[in-house]
């Protein structure tokens, strides 16, 4: 099944998607510091690296399907959450024209948690209703990415929208493999000796295989909170910037002194440093041959937490391909919500 990608970042929704038989033939990403990266884990996958604005429907191949997570950040709730009214947050309707003119089978998109704040309610609603307006019924759910295969707490908006000839819409799978923690992701890395990194690496990072952290000051809205996760926990959410990178669970807790105010404890046994970018992209379910290129380390960790973690990928996408095979297969999918059941996505209060 041939599918294309949009706002690919490096690939992870797109391996996800690969190793549950989808086929990505075309994908486009804008920022050059991702295109080495992506075309070297992703060879057989055409990389467009134009401004998604300047690229017509027309020279984007036929596809069954549509995957990709428009720019998250104009939604975050620990930015500006300027939501639709920022140039970012307008890319969705990007991503909507594309689906309007290729008429995919399916499409997919993820966005962080924020987009379901209140103050975003009827953007988030509009965006449902041109989904909708556009021949598609449309599925939304807030998920965990712990529950499917992904040692992390990570709260992701997944959007699945299936054609209207597939007559039903999307029914989220069931808990996946749910509850691992950061030893089952990491605990053999630490028999590896992480490198200290401040900004632009000494080494090729092809040698060291990503195995690079940051070295660099804690800054106070850093030390406000805890940031040390133990071995039989899940890990804090995975972030695109290394300051703001989890810190390994070989150090103590931190410890509270007041409101909005830790210190590292005194008494750790081993010292305080944030995650390495393997680290990071193991707890991201990225295997180890998925090799991350980068001159600088923040632009490491900038393409791993701006990622879908590959296993919570590629749970959403057996179940697509298991959908969309019987519907090319038999003409219908017993496996879809009825259409009576979802009509109360065009309500949002």
């Amino acid at each position: 099944m041939e599918i294309i990608s949009l706002f690919s970042g490096c690939g992870g929704l797109d391996l996800g998607f690969s190793q549950a038989k989808f086929n990505i033939i075309w994908a486009n990403e804008y920022d050059k510091t991702i295109w080495d990266t992506y075309e070297l884990n992703h060879a057989k996958t055409f990389l467009d690296r134009r401004n998604i604005k300047d690229i017509n429907s027309s020279e984007i191949p036929k596809c069954l399907g549509i995957i990709g997570g428009p720019p998250c950040q104009s939604w975050s709730e620990a930015g500006a959450g300027r939501g639709i009214n920022d140039s970012r947050g307008q890319l969705f309707y990007d991503y909507i024209r594309i689906v309007e003119d290729k008429q995919p089978l399916f499409f997919l998109a993820e966005n962080v948690s924020g987009i379901l704040a209140e103050k975003h309610t009827k953007a988030f609603t509009n965006i449902l209703n041109q989904f909708r307006n556009i021949g598609y019924e449309v599925s939304y759910k807030l998920l965990n990415a712990n529950n499917f295969g992904v040692p992390q707490d990570r709260q992701r908006v997944i959007i699945v929208g299936y054609h209207h000839q597939l007559n039903g819409t999307f029914d989220f799978p069931s808990f996946v493999n749910s509850g691992l923690k950061i030893q089952d992701a990491i605990y053999d890395l630490r028999l590896i000796e992480p490198i200290k990194t401040k900004d632009k690496l000494i080494k090729n990072c092809e040698s060291v295989t990503n195995h690079e952290y940051l070295d660099a000051s804690f800054s106070s809205i850093y030390m406000s909170r805890n940031r040390v996760r133990s071995w039989n926990e899940p890990s804090f959410t995975i972030q695109a910037g290394g300051r703001h990178a989890p810190l390994h669970p070989q150090a103590n807790k931190m410890i509270f002194v007041e409101k909005d105010k830790r210190i590292f404890d005194p008494l750790s046994p081993k010292p305080y440093r944030r995650l390495s970018v393997r680290e990071c992209a193991r707890i991201q379910t990225f295997p180890d041959d998925f090799v991350f290129k980068y001159e600088y380390i923040n632009n490491g960790y900038k393409m791993v937490g701006n990622a879908v973690p590959v296993n919570f990928a590629y749970a959403l996408a057996q179940k697509i391909f298991i959908d969309i095979q019987e519907y090319l297969t038999t003409g219908t999918c017993n496996n879809l919500r009825k259409l009576e059941c979802t009509r109360q996505l065009t309500v949002l209060n």
